[in-house]
């Protein structure tokens, strides 16, 4: 299946794009070995995590109401923050995955949310600090982290991305926080 999906990708998307999800494939794999997820698991919710990256702002909202998504007005207004859940869609159509710990996995890799399990925990922060993303103190340091410490390091993920939204004067999604304040709690 994984050579079929990267054809897939070739096809379907810019050639940076497909590097970054080989890089949350990578750290995916190197974070399920850390932190006994498996990884076959693992290696597949980080390939197939952004499949629907780049369909058209009315096709993530149509594939959305289609298939019972939660919409509020944050994904309605900014319908891009839906492409993790329709991505979980076209994990199962296209290529036939029925695990539903990797479709939550990919559903939850954007956003995030409480409880999560470990490997969307690993799909989330894999997806945020994977090499393509960059080489600074502050990157490498949350990669330690989430290596040595799964709940930190998705804290501190988290704490990056809101920071960032805030200086950049973007739409902060509640489930981010929340998401941010249970790892917090379970550090």
């Amino acid at each position: 299946m994984r050579q079929r999906v990267i054809e897939w990708l070739k096809q379907n998307m810019p050639p940076e794009r497909v590097t970054h999800i080989l890089g949350v494939e990578k750290m995916c794999i190197q974070l399920a070995r850390r932190h006994g997820v498996d990884i076959y698991q693992a290696a597949t919710a980080g390939l197939l995590h952004d499949l629907a990256k780049f369909f058209p702002p009315q096709r993530l909202l149509q594939m959305a109401r289609e298939n019972g998504i939660e919409l509020d007005e944050i994904t309605s207004s900014h319908p891009h923050l839906l492409h993790a859940d329709v991505s979980a869609i076209v994990a199962k159509r296209e290529f036939g995955v029925d695990n539903e710990e990797i479709l939550v996995a990919i559903s939850n890799h954007t956003l995030g949310r409480p409880q999560m399990s470990k490997l969307s925990c690993i799909v989330f922060i894999a997806d945020k600090l994977e090499e393509s993303r960059g080489d600074t103190p502050q990157l490498n340091l949350m990669r330690q982290v989430s290596h040595e410490n799964l709940m930190r390091g998705l804290r501190m993920v988290c704490d990056y991305s809101i920071c960032d939204l805030l200086q950049r004067c973007k739409v902060i999604h509640p489930r981010t926080i929340l998401t941010r304040n249970w790892a917090l709690s379970h550090h």
